[in-house]
């Protein structure tokens, strides 16, 4: 649908801009009439191309400072509709500015607030409806927004703090790749070429070397085929029920890493029901809402069993204490959670426990990673002597 710009008067007089969208000119202007306003000036905006889509997309920053502002102008008891036209003039991001500005008109409109981010749900997740919601209905809505930024906000900075200890590794570990490659490619055929014209027997890691540098510098493109045929296919496969389901069981499985993925996950959910608990929201609805959040099939599939369970009278830890996939501790504090009544002070507490042992783990990993990286090194250097550096020494001292 197309979308417009206006500039208008409002019943006090004062002018204001905004964006809406309409099937044309005339329906646009006419929704603004009822809206009370007195257009001034109405022009189509042109659509965004493909890349200026991606480049500007909403990210998880982006929404921690929307959300960040807009609970600071409601505790000041500024109208929402005032608060998120503000809003417009703060936000940076083109696609929020935008979205924000529809709201806005929607909710001067006669629309409620969460209704109107629950039809964009690309950008505002269930959780965050479901909660913003919550808040209307209790009449806090001020108090659920400024909970809802801080609770994204430990979020968004734990996983940018995982994001920002794996640069390091990545970056040498693609570098080693690419100088691995160029050698591989160019450098080692004219080296083994060297070697082969002597005609003597040449030693077991010469011949594999040359081996690997022929298929390298032959049949290059072939592998880059495989490489993004193996990356199409487990994208495919992971888009199915049994194949997210087997990935996710692989992530918390898998040495290393796997309980750092398995602790995410945990206070993910801690964190979310937490939330919504705190936000007002039912405790079978909160589960369903956690389990789509948490971002792991295994973990969804149990939260949703969770639910189920408690749907049929029984407690949140129950289902919890028979499976393996959960630490006994956080089974046992949400069991003591429940018998006190105190169950969001036990969520907070997991969750702050286990975003220390996150932040650990990732420290660790880092410390851990510099090591292997240059055992790796040494492989590598090892490996590059004893098939080209010794073969050549011993044919410079036949002569």
């Amino acid at each position: 649908m197309p979308l417009f710009t206006y500039k208008a008067k409002d019943l006090d007089g004062n002018i204001v801009k905004g964006m809406i969208d309409g099937a044309n000119e005339q329906l646009a202007v006419g929704t603004l009439k009822d809206q009370g306003l007195t257009v001034i000036d109405i022009n189509e905006k042109k659509q965004m191309a493909f890349g200026g889509a991606v480049l500007n997309r909403v990210k998880p920053r982006d929404l921690v400072v929307f959300s960040r502002q807009f609970s600071v102008m409601i505790s000041a008891s500024i109208p929402v509709v005032q608060a998120l036209k503000v809003l417009i003039g703060q936000t940076e991001n083109i696609t929020l500015k935008m979205i924000v500005s529809e709201i806005a008109d929607e909710v001067n409109g006669g629309s409620k607030l969460s209704d109107a981010l629950g039809e964009r749900k690309k950008i505002f997740s269930e959780f965050y409806v479901s909660v913003v919601r919550a808040g209307e209905s209790s009449g806090k809505l001020d108090e659920v927004l400024n909970y809802l930024a801080d609770e994204m906000e430990k979020d968004y900075d734990m996983m940018h703090k995982i994001k920002g200890a794996m640069i390091y590794p990545i970056f040498v570990l693609a570098g080693l790749g690419a100088v691995g490659t160029i050698m591989m490619v160019w450098v080692v055929p004219k080296l083994t070429a060297v070697i082969s014209e002597t005609g003597g027997e040449l030693p077991f890691a010469t011949r594999v070397l040359m081996a690997v540098s022929g298929i390298l510098a032959n049949y290059w493109w072939m592998l880059l085929l495989v490489i993004i045929g193996l990356i199409a296919g487990v994208k495919y496969y992971g888009r199915t029920p049994v194949g997210r389901r087997q990935i996710d069981f692989i992530k918390i499985k898998v040495p290393i890493f796997g309980p750092l993925f398995q602790k995410i996950a945990l206070v993910r959910f801690t964190r979310s029901l937490n939330t919504l608990i705190a936000g007002g929201v039912a405790i079978a609805s909160s589960l369903q809402i956690a389990a789509d959040v948490v971002g792991n099939q295994i973990y969804k599939d149990l939260i949703l069993k969770t639910k189920e369970a408690v749907e049929g009278g029984s407690s949140i830890s129950s289902v919890f204490l028979t499976s393996k996939e959960v630490p006994s501790m956080v089974s046992q504090m949400l069991s003591v959670g429940e018998k006190t009544g105190k169950i969001d002070i036990i969520l907070e507490r997991i969750t702050d426990f286990y975003s220390r042992e996150i932040a650990n783990m990732v420290a660790n990993l880092v410390t851990l990673m510099e090591p292997l990286i240059m055992v790796l090194m040494g492989l590598g250097v090892g490996a590059m002597v004893a098939a080209i550096i010794m073969p050549m020494y011993n044919m410079a001292n036949q002569f």
